[in-house]
């Protein structure tokens, strides 16, 4: 009897739960109010950390500014303050590394207070082939795109569940979706982010946290320089992505406490096609995209002396 109960209460919500998708896909939701809220942001000296920056300040928002840049960080506080922020702070942290990421988590949480949107948001990419990665740099680019989002979790989600109230937001990638070559540490990174990310939020499902909410962001390709030198073969299908409306779409998505958002919408379709095409299919359809092997055109940012 049990079975059959449990299977129709399965079936009854599980219906419920795709109309109610369906309908908010059509009529979004109210979006929440984040003025005087503390929000932090990782790697907010420059690309989508200070457009982010600058749109929670002139939300009402607090902000918190993380960069291992003091003149990256300068602009953003600036920038910020022109946008009518009223209290923004900035601290100089190397997310590589724990210890920084904890000390300057203690003393965020003196000099403002508990933090309650955290913004996973640096990274790196070397896009070189994995035989020609130096150890060091593949090291690196875990420890700032994946094992900072441990520590800072570790730092500040213990306030949230205290309150059971908090958004945790992590800019991953459709690199975290969907390999490819030259980004074999990239990819594995942000593969890695996302399900952190999925496994925090089930953990504060089952403990009943209700108020902690999770956003995990994948999108394409940035026009923030990061990828200078990559090309999209279809722009009008999958563009390189303008930061202005990448920004907005993760501010409208934390609003209204969506939790995965992948830009361009085209991107959602390629999971799900994995799941059960053939490889060759599946090779022929990342070829077709040019997004096989897009990080042959890869240049970067050029380094700062």
């Amino acid at each position: 009897m049990n079975f059959f109960l449990e299977t129709l209460k399965f079936i009854v919500l599980f219906v419920y739960y795709v109309l109610e998708s369906l309908v908010f896909l059509v009529v979004p939701g109210r979006k929440k109010n984040v003025s005087g809220e503390i929000v932090l942001i990782t790697g907010a000296g420059s690309g989508i950390g200070r457009l982010l920056a600058i749109k929670f300040a002139s939300l009402g928002a607090t902000v918190v500014l993380w960069d291992i840049n003091q003149e990256g960080l300068n602009c953003t506080v600036r920038m910020a303050r022109e946008n009518g922020a009223g209290r923004v702070h900035s601290y100089i942290c190397d997310c590589s590394k724990r210890q920084d990421i904890y000390r300057v988590a203690d003393q965020v949480k003196k000099e403002v207070g508990d933090v309650s949107i955290l913004i996973n948001n640096a990274g790196i990419v070397i896009g070189k082939r994995f035989l020609d990665s130096p150890d060091s740099l593949l090291e690196k680019t875990m420890e700032v795109n994946t094992m900072a989002h441990f520590w800072t979790y570790k730092a500040f989600l213990p306030a949230m569940i205290a309150s059971n109230h908090g958004h945790l937001v992590s800019i991953a990638s459709c690199a975290g979706l969907c390999g490819s070559s030259r980004a074999s540490d990239y990819c594995a990174s942000k593969f890695a982010a996302v399900g952190f990310a999925e496994s925090i939020d089930m953990e504060m499902r089952t403990l009943r946290k209700t108020g902690i909410k999770t956003t995990i962001v994948c999108p394409y390709i940035i026009n923030t320089g990061m990828f200078d030198g990559i090309k999209s073969k279809w722009p009008h299908v999958l563009p390189i992505l303008d930061p202005e409306y990448v920004a907005e779409r993760i501010i409208s998505a934390v609003r209204q406490n969506q939790e995965m958002l992948v830009i361009p919408r085209i991107l959602y379709v390629f999971p799900f096609l994995k799941s059960f095409l053939p490889v060759k299919a599946v090779l022929l359809l990342l070829d077709y995209f040019v997004m096989l092997d897009f990080m042959n055109t890869f240049n970067g940012q050029p380094k700062k002396e």
